[in-house]
């Protein structure tokens, strides 16, 4: 098994700045790639940006391009998102996701909330 924990949700004003954090445990010797998806209220979980675990090979919605950087610490098993220049439209309940096999986003982390305030 796989344990994801999130940290370094907030509250932020718009244009600011958050740094989230999840540090995976387990069986994670072999991770494809790791990713972050987002919730809002009233929304679907929506994909935001993931990084291959070899290679570092980064995808991003358009919403977020040039604003996000998702990055990771091979070391520590641990994947980074700093969100800049956050938007309301951001606020959103932040989820880590692991694909181990490149087939499934199969672990989940509890989340963790951002929100921007307009």
């Amino acid at each position: 098994q796989v344990q994801l924990v999130e940290s370094g949700g907030g509250l932020v004003q718009a244009g600011g700045s958050l740094r989230l954090s999840c540090a995976a445990s387990g069986r994670t010797f072999s991770i494809y790639t790791m990713g972050w998806f987002r919730q809002a209220p009233g929304k679907d979980r929506e994909f935001v940006a993931s990084i291959r675990w070899s290679g570092g090979s980064t995808i991003y919605t358009d919403s977020v391009k040039g604003r996000f950087t998702i990055s990771r610490d091979n070391a520590k098993n641990t994947v980074l998102l700093q969100m800049n220049s956050l938007k309301p439209e951001d606020t959103a309940v932040y989820y880590c996701t692991m694909n181990p096999a490149g087939r499934s986003w199969d672990y989940w982390g509890q989340g963790t909330q951002v929100t921007v305030s307009s």
